[in-house]
């Protein structure tokens, strides 16, 4: 196998000194093993979705009285409930809290979390730590989803609660997109490892002093919390370093710069309240693990408490300004303009209150605004103060509002809208007309002609370059897609570009080979629809080559992307640590690579047939990086046959692990003879060992499913090579 060497920065799980693991980490099963288990219901792939499989979201959103649902959402913002009395009379900024850790769970490292699907309605999430108290919020809004049913769905209304949350009580919003469907299961989510919360003393996932990095794609600082610890690391109050180092590790993982993160910091801090007022041995446990007759509630203190305000989420208890229901600049203000002592909250949470405060800076009591109480800092506050970086940009926008409304309503509007994918996908009156570069903004392409489509996979054909190579170069292309954030995929031929272009797993110097020969060849296509159709070209060449006629489906209008629409830095994290569909790997693994094979099939959307076709296909067509012939088991590479599943299952071959590279290589030599035959790697032989990739294996392999083997395999490879072409008919 090409095992490549190089180490992924930031901490990576597949590399480092820890035993095999899985990518799972721990499940939900794991939190609640007496849950009721409902996966016996998904049996046969039947999905929880009650809506059904002709239910057009898109269509249902367009059809919203949308001015009449922001006006709804407008009046519950202050319509106090008795069951849960709203802090200062206005719910807003516990909605604002709702929005960002709705969205707040998206990071880079594989584009998973974030606000698409609704996911804090399930665990784990909504039995983290950190969302403490949430399960109030999405009761509070359980009226108006119910007046609005279909035309929103609860992933928009999370999102679309918090601007109007922030609109109700003056401040900037950039925009909003809807879009977001609704899921009605857990998704699958690596969030750790680790078998505690950060409530019951998880250890802090950056360790420097025992050379202890953050693992990808990992963004969170502890297990249960959406960014960092507010008291700071490990909750050490007095390690400012660690404090920035932190914050600036975790929102940089989930996509936001300095800036982005200073503005973050202090707009969500404009608003409420921390809440840590009562000891959390009063409370009770978390909504997952919560009696029935709880009906999904937890975290619930007595009604006595909970009137009087007496409720505790992050421990911390009180106040960042003097008006928590109004925007404005007092965060900023307060924060240069007092000096800060180490408190405990009534929680025994270390937070930082300011020294000998005037009775002006002080804020209102959430339940009695003719009480006064001291205001509060975080220790995560502080570092916006006390980092180098953070304080200038803090100063900044302490002597320009104008520039924090802007760069606040930026950075909200990309927490909130970054995983959703392209501009295309945004539905609603509020889409703001500029284009952000993290959109991955892609020029307009135009549908070739039929004719000029067939004309350029003629003169590919015939110009000298091989199945292999122009598979690899539109497998190198599409397969960047995540559906976890719709990032990737071919439209935008970014292949071609800075850092794909110079991937290890995309043999650089063969690509810039193929590309160049399709750039000379393509006549009026664009390079996203060239490497495609050169690609569909070869691999009818190949199947025709093994006796087979069909017609790989062709969708042309992709545009290119240039320099000028792609921020570089950001399509870093989509580089391919492994990809068993070319049987890359770039160096040993701590995660088995059976895992990252089920990893990337996953976020390619393919299903359990699907992957095991295009890889079996994959092997036969030579597609390997760095052209290596582990797994191609087969004399007539770039033929498109079935004869990696058929050699694969062959028990005239006996298979043994090659002691010098571990257990990632092995050879298959005759059991009679003891010649070696074939040399394979984990994700080969898996597709023999793993009982139920056996069985799918073993139809491709069956006499007579030959054509059917072809057939799966086009339109697998179809899926993948039309992902992402949003708005493309």
């Amino acid at each position: 196998m090409d095992i490549k060497t190089g180490q992924m920065s930031g901490g990576c799980p597949f590399t480092g000194d820890n035993s095999v693991r899985s990518l799972l980490g721990r499940t939900n099963k794991d939190w609640w093993p007496d849950a009721l288990q409902l996966e016996i219901l998904a049996q046969g792939g039947k999905s929880a979705d009650p809506m059904g499989d002709d239910f057009n979201y898109a269509e249902a959103f367009n059809a919203l009285d949308y001015n009449a649902l922001k006006a709804d959402l407008t009046a519950l913002m202050t319509d106090s409930q008795d069951w849960w009395p709203a802090d200062y009379g206005h719910y807003g900024p516990f909605f604002i809290r709702m929005a960002w850790h709705a969205a707040g769970t998206y990071r880079t490292g594989d584009g998973r979390g974030g606000s698409s699907s609704g996911q804090q309605r399930f665990a784990p999430l909504n039995s983290w730590p950190d969302n403490g108290n949430l399960d109030k919020a999405r009761r509070l809004l359980w009226p108006v989803k119910q007046k609005y049913g279909k035309h929103i769905s609860w992933a928009d209304l999370f999102i679309l609660t918090g601007n109007v949350a922030i609109e109700s009580m003056g401040g900037p919003v950039f925009g909003f997109g809807g879009g977001r469907e609704d899921v009605f299961e857990p998704e699958t989510v690596y969030w750790g490892t680790e078998e505690l919360w950060v409530d019951q003393g998880a250890e802090t996932r950056i360790l420097p002093d025992e050379g202890k990095a953050l693992d990808n794609p990992l963004a969170a600082i502890q297990m249960g919390l959406i960014y960092v610890n507010p008291e700071g690391p490990g909750g050490n109050p007095h390690d400012a370093e660690g404090m920035a180092r932190d914050m600036r590790e975790t929102f940089s993982r989930m996509a936001m710069n300095d800036e982005e993160t200073v503005a973050l910091t202090a707009g969500g801090h404009a608003f409420g309240k921390c809440h840590g007022a009562v000891p959390p041995d009063q409370l009770s446990g978390s909504p997952e693990g919560g009696a029935l007759e709880m009906q999904g509630f937890g975290w619930a203190t007595d009604k006595a408490q909970i009137a009087e305000g007496h409720i505790t989420t992050s421990g911390i208890e009180g106040a960042w300004t003097p008006n928590p229901t109004q925007w404005g600049g007092d965060y900023f203000r307060l924060l240069f303009k007092y000096d800060y002592e180490l408190t405990k909250s009534p929680a025994g949470a270390h937070q930082w209150t300011p020294i000998n405060p005037e009775e002006a800076d002080m804020a209102p009591d959430a339940r009695d605004p003719n009480k006064k109480v001291p205001t509060i800092m975080t220790t995560a506050d502080m570092a916006l103060k006390r980092d180098p970086e953070y304080r200038k940009i803090s100063e900044r926008f302490l002597n320009d509002q104008a520039a924090l409304d802007d760069a606040f309503a930026r950075a909200w509007f990309k927490l909130c809208h970054r995983d959703m994918g392209p501009k295309t996908r945004y539905l609603g009156p509020e889409v703001p007309e500029e284009t952000l570069i993290w959109q991955d903004p892609v020029p307009a392409g135009s549908k070739p002609a039929d004719a000029a489509v067939s004309d350029f996979q003629s003169a590919i054909l015939n110009s000298g370059l091989s199945v292999s190579e122009l598979v690899k170069a539109a497998w190198a292309s599409a397969s960047t897609y995540r559906n976890s954030d719709h990032r990737g995929g071919s439209n935008g031929a970014r292949v071609r570009l800075a850092p794909q272009n110079g991937w290890a797993a995309n043999d650089p110097e063969e690509l810039s080979k193929v590309l160049s020969k399709i750039d000379e060849l393509r006549g009026d296509l664009s390079m996203a629809d060239a490497i495609v159709a050169a690609g569909n070209a070869a691999v009818e060449k190949a199947a025709k080559d093994a006796g087979f006629n069909v017609s790989v489906p062709f969708t042309g209008g992709r545009g290119d992307a240039g320099d000028e629409h792609t921020d570089a830095e950001s399509f870093e994290p989509l580089e391919p640590f492994a990809d068993g569909f070319r049987n890359y790997l770039r160096t040993k693994a701590t995660v088995k690579t059976e895992d990252m094979l089920v990893d990337k099939a996953n976020l390619l959307g393919l299903s359990m047939p699907e992957m095991t076709v295009l890889l079996g296909g994959m092997r036969a067509l030579g597609a390997n990086s760095g052209n290596t012939k582990h797994g191609v088991l087969t004399e007539r590479a770039g033929q498109l046959t079935n004869d990696f599943f058929v050699n694969l299952l062959d028990m005239a071959t006996e298979w043994k692990v090659v002691d010098t590279s571990g257990d990632e290589e092995f050879i298959g030599s005759d059991r009679k003879s003891g010649e070696e035959k074939w040399r394979a790697t984990r994700t080969d032989l898996v597709f023999g060992s793993n009982s139920q990739l056996r069985a799918v294996a073993e139809v491709y392999a069956e006499n007579g499913n030959e054509q059917k083997f072809v057939n799966d395999f086009v339109s697998a490879w179809t899926k993948i090579m039309n992902n992402g072409l949003f708005g493309i008919a």
